[in-house]
């Protein structure tokens, strides 16, 4: 048998007989009960004195379905002790275990059963005796339960091994039932007469009933004092049906095969099922839990290792362009100092732009990093008009080698917008370098169009069009999504990472079809000092928003929805 690391009840707030019970589950239990009273009165009021005769198949099944109940919580307990190691689930596991065994010699002692008498050399008082001691007996196992789960820590909790512990309980609880069922059926001859024949019972019943009862009522009211756990509360609904039970048995009319009779079996019954039921809930639940854990901690997994591409992604694709940048600076100032004459000066311009790419590509790092921890720190007021320029003035190189005619329509009112100088420069600088890219292979015209204006909501908008290939429709719906791309050489990183640093800035961002070819990326920042919600242009505008249930990826801790082309504005007269 596997032992179980030792565990502090107290962290196991997930166990029935750990955790707290809810208000719900209190509603539920003195709903039970009051079922369970509501149906006594009725039975003992008006039924229990009907004599219905002897069912031969009833007490053969009572007791099956007794001793199966009862085994099957007991194993459930021993199950909740080898994890907890609590000395007071012991003894109640142990309780269930004696009930499950008991009932056994109680069935095989019943006369008419198997013999006239019964088996095992049973008497006529030995059936009634073994049911008595039998509901003392687990009495007092719930009594010893409530008394052990509040001992002192030293004692609450079992040190040694849990293997032994449940063999050696299991062995105890067996020789004690054994030990009982012997002198009961060996001393029959001796003990107090309870039956007078094997239907009636005599005066002395109802007064062992009744101390049966008050055994039973000390167990609740023992119960109810120290209550802490769920496993406490339905043991008090429990005792309240060995209450009822009892009452039934021996009330109004001590006799056997009546109507109070058969109905204090199946109130026994149900006795004995309750916490099975509430153990199995418990299971079900635990075991919904675990699964939703697994998936939790799979998806988290994965999670972990798309982080990783993707950082790996972004950082490769952001420090891409100033690492060109560079490598063409280097090979240009080679070749000026290769010359036979060297052109010092301009070799020294082609290493002052070298140190400039570098300084560039930590910017761009750092960034990437703000991206990820949302830092505001770098965050100053600035003129968009500003910020196009330096990123048009990135781009010239490959502006003129692609012979690409460059538009700029600024708008010399524009409000200032609060951001990263840094990360929106970045914006630009990608979406200008997708402009180029999508023109690179196509015929002329190629025709760059960069225009900023001022929002219908007060905030700043920037548009970038081109002339190029253009999109497809089946492509603008995920044109933002990470690692999508339409370049037989791209990350799919550029425009998530575009999406990401707007959204980060309080805007949004959008595509739509250029008129008559091409494409168009706008989007929209807020003014200085702008805290509204933007309003939005047009209902195609709207459906552009971001929606409140859109997910959040976690390379840019950004929100990424479907996005659905705006009604494009004309920007250029080709």
């Amino acid at each position: 048998m596997v032992n179980p690391v030792t565990v502090v009840p107290e962290e196991q707030h997930f166990l029935l007989s750990s955790l707290s019970p809810s208000r719900a589950q209190r509603r539920l239990a003195l709903a039970v009960v009051l079922a369970l009273c509501i149906a006594f009165v009725i039975t003992d009021s008006l039924l229990s004195a009907i004599q219905l005769g002897r069912i031969e198949a009833f007490v053969p099944a009572y007791a099956t379905a007794m001793f199966v109940t009862d085994l099957i919580t007991a194993v459930l307990l021993f199950a909740q002790f080898a994890i907890l190691r609590s000395r007071a689930l012991l003894a109640i596991a142990s309780g269930y275990l004696f009930t499950a065994l008991i009932v056994i010699a109680w069935l095989l002692t019943f006369p008419g059963i198997f013999a006239p008498n019964g088996l095992l050399g049973a008497g006529l008082q030995s059936t009634s005796w073994l049911y008595t001691l039998w509901h003392a007996g687990f009495a007092m196992f719930v009594i010893t339960y409530s008394l052990l789960k509040d001992a002192d820590p030293a004692k609450r909790l079992w040190q040694g091994s849990v293997g032994v512990a449940i063999l050696a309980s299991v062995a105890m609880t067996a020789a004690v039932v054994c030990l009982v069922t012997f002198i009961v059926t060996a001393g029959d001859a001796l003990l107090p007469r309870i039956n007078l024949d094997p239907v009636h019972f005599s005066i002395l019943w109802l007064y062992i009933a009744t101390c049966l009862v008050l055994l039973s009522i000390v167990a609740v009211i023992v119960l109810w004092i120290r209550q802490r756990s769920v496993l406490d509360l339905w043991l008090m609904v429990v005792m309240c049906a060995y209450v009822i039970e009892i009452t039934l048995i021996a009330f109004p009319i001590p006799v056997r095969f009546s109507f109070g009779w058969y109905a204090g079996r199946f109130f026994g019954l149900m006795s004995g099922s309750l916490l099975l039921f509430v153990l199995l809930y418990e299971i079900t639940f635990l075991y919904g839990q675990l699964v939703r854990a697994v998936f939790a901690q799979r998806r988290e997994r994965e999670a972990r290792l798309m982080i990783g591409d993707a950082v790996a992604a972004t950082i490769a694709h952001e420090v891409k362009q100033p690492l060109s940048g560079m490598i063409t600076n280097a090979d240009a100032g080679l070749r000026w100092l290769d010359r036979s004459k060297p052109d010092l000066d301009e070799a020294k311009a082609a290493f002052k732009q070298i140190v400039t790419d570098g300084h560039r590509a930590g910017a761009v790092i750092g960034s990437i990093r703000a991206i990820f921890k949302r830092d505001v720190r770098n965050r100053t007021s600035l003129d968009v008009n500003d910020l196009i320029g330096e990123a048009l003035v990135l781009a010239r190189g490959e502006l003129q080698k692609h012979r690409i005619l460059v538009r700029t329509e600024p708008n010399k009112q524009l409000p200032q917008v609060t951001g990263d100088r840094i990360q929106l420069r970045q914006v630009l600088l990608n979406l200008i370098t997708n402009a180029i890219d999508s023109m690179a292979d196509k015929d002329e015209p190629r025709v760059l169009s960069v225009k900023s204006d001022v929002h219908a909501d007060g905030g700043v908008k920037v548009s970038v069009a081109d002339t190029g290939l253009g999109l497809g429709s089946h492509d603008i719906d995920r044109i933002f999504d990470p690692l999508f791309t339409t370049k037989s050489d791209g990350m799919g990183m550029g425009l998530s990472i575009c999406r990401s640093i707007i959204e980060a800035h309080d805007g949004r961002i959008w595509v739509a079809p250029n008129k008559p070819q091409g494409a168009v990326f706008e989007f929209v920042l807020l003014a200085d000092g702008g805290t509204h919600e933007p309003r939005w242009s047009s209902e195609r505008d709207a459906e552009a928003a971001p929606g409140p249930f859109a997910t959040l990826w976690p390379t840019v801790v950004s929100r990424f929805v479907s996005t659905r082309p705006s009604q494009p504005t004309p920007l250029i007269d080709l």
